[in-house]
């Protein structure tokens, strides 16, 4: 599934092509996938300039003075821009027309990802809830250390919600726990302010040099341009069990938590 640095580097690729662009039409042929294509999406769109292209969390917001539409990439779709004469296939559930005679198109095969939209002035329902940013200024070890005071779960797992933290995602989360030298499993609540300070550091350099990577090709992530992320080349534990550590030659083990695969080296993480 695409996560955080993914969706950035789509940001990153689309907002040249689309910001001071105006949409001319949108063509839906699949209007059913996680949920169904937002009206407002046909009806209000068309005509309107695109004014910023925005990230929250694994969302993009793509701002117009009418309203927002809201996208995410599910599981395995991508928004590429296309000339517009482009033969549409058989995973090309959307198109967005625009006014330099090309096409912002949504390619989606498992049919998880999502068109719907943000009235102004107000916060899609999806985006309530949210944790702060881990790029952002108000994301620090301190915001970790307060928020997980008290929980019994595993520190990777708490690290997951996105009520805490938003987009770090399990490749991410397990490559952070290394370079911070916590092992996954161990109690959030359990975890000094010390090494709070340093695993928000840990999260910020890992997502930070994923997107400069272009994020991680694992199966279907490809960034606009249909580059592939190249940092699966600088994981140091994750899908590496039973290979040596880089630091110290331990064997890197697995286990699952939350019902998410796990990777640790079990001599560099406490």
């Amino acid at each position: 599934m695409p996560e955080l640095p993914e969706v950035e580097t789509t940001r990153r690729g689309l907002l040249p092509h689309l910001v001071g662009r105006r949409v001319r039409a949108v063509v839906v042929r699949q209007p059913q996938l996680r949920w169904p294509i937002a009206a407002e999406l046909v009806a209000q769109l068309p005509g309107q300039r695109i004014e910023a292209v925005e990230r929250r969390a694994k969302y993009l917001l793509v701002h117009t003075r009418v309203g927002s539409a809201l996208l995410h990439l599910g599981m395995s779709g991508s928004l590429r821009v296309l000339p517009e004469r482009t033969p549409a296939g058989p995973h090309d559930h959307v198109d967005w027309r625009l006014d330099d005679h090309r096409l912002l198109r949504l390619t989606d095969p498992r049919r998880f990802g999502c068109e719907l939209w943000q009235a102004p002035g107000t916060v899609h329902e999806l985006l309530r809830g949210l944790g702060p940013e881990p790029l952002g200024e108000d994301f620090d070890g301190d915001v970790l250390w307060l928020r997980s005071r008290g929980r019994r779960s595993a520190v990777k797992v708490f690290i997951m919600d996105q009520a805490v933290v938003v987009g770090v995602g399990n490749i991410y989360a397990s490559e952070a726990l290394f370079v911070a030298g916590i092992a996954p499993r161990r109690p959030a609540g359990q975890v000094s302010r010390e090494r709070y300070l340093r695993l928000a550091r840990a999260i910020q350099q890992v997502l930070l040099q994923a997107i400069e990577c272009g994020g991680t090709t694992l199966r279907d992530f490809g960034a606009p341009d249909g580059a592939r992320g190249y940092f699966v080349q600088e994981l140091a534990v994750y899908g590496r069990a039973g290979q040596p550590c880089r630091n110290c030659g331990t064997t890197i083990r697995h286990c699952v938590l939350g019902g998410r695969a796990t990777y640790y080296c079990p001599r560099c993480q406490r």
